[in-house]
């Protein structure tokens, strides 16, 4: 049973295509389940449109909910569209999102770590001339705020959870703990993450996370899930077949789905 639940549209202002779009590619891709995740709005901004090249409207969230679930009514018996949302995290502001996300019948949100330290996690230059020990810091800021993601009680799955990495492989070097305490912290809340495969289309290569913390994560316990985190509908699916070996060559026995915000357990 395919499943993709990380996927985009034009809303946000950088991906290409409309939901009916990916919803017909997740068809064609042979998906029995697509999950349409598109990034939330800046809830706590006082514009309504802060950064339209990254995320949509304020105004344009209720919309795009009734667009998924006018599509899931239509597509019954072809494919299960699932509503979710690619959740910002900004632990200062938390509780203005959870509040917007309670009046809304989301399947599953996906909880996501875009910025780190006031500094975008793909800002090329965010590594420019940092000492070894400064590394060490902000890759522990990073990996906290993915923990306080997890402690919140607001998502079922948390996004590509090495994508700090992208633009600056390296990343995955630098010599921390934080990756195992959160880890750890992520199977004692009982949320997934997923595999991500949009890595393949950054500097890094490959999915987010790589195999030594996916390793790790089995050692820990925790659940996993697939997202391409589509941003053209060709993307749909992407890597499934190839992931779902490496998972079990890795040692996983089953990958998980949210409906209604319940676990959906597929073996693999």
């Amino acid at each position: 049973m395919k499943f993709d639940l990380h996927t985009h549209h034009e809303r946000c202002g950088h991906a290409l295509g409309t939901i009916r779009d990916y919803i017909e590619a997740g068809i064609s891709s042979g998906l029995s389940v697509i999950g349409i995740s598109d990034h939330s709005p800046y809830f706590a901004s006082d514009a309504d449109h802060e950064q339209p090249g990254i995320a949509m409207a304020k105004s344009e969230f209720a919309r795009y909910v009734e667009e998924v679930l006018k599509l899931k009514q239509e597509y019954a018996g072809k494919i299960d569209v699932l509503l979710g949302c690619e959740s910002d995290f900004f632990p200062e502001h938390a509780d203005v999102y959870r509040s917007v996300y309670e009046q809304y019948p989301f399947d599953y949100l996906i909880g996501s770590v875009h910025l780190s330290g006031g500094v975008s996690i793909f800002n090329r230059k965010r590594w420019d001339g940092l000492t070894d020990r400064q590394q060490i810091e902000q890759k522990e800021i990073y990996y906290d705020l993915i923990a306080q993601s997890a402690r919140s009680g607001m998502f079922q799955i948390l996004g590509h959870i090495d994508a700090m990495r992208g633009f600056y492989p390296a990343f995955s070097d630098i010599p921390t703990n934080a990756v195992d305490k959160t880890l750890q912290i992520i199977a004692e809340q009982d949320v997934a993450i997923e595999i991500n495969t949009s890595g393949k289309t950054k500097d890094c290569g490959g999915w987010y996370p790589i195999d030594a913390v996916l390793e790790r994560a089995n050692h820990y316990g925790v659940r996993v899930t697939f997202g391409s985190d589509a941003h053209k509908p060709e993307r749909v699916g992407d890597d499934w077949e190839l992931v779902s070996r490496r998972l079990k060559e890795i040692g996983f026995k089953e990958w998980v789905y949210f409906k209604q915000k319940q676990r959906q357990i597929v073996p693999l």
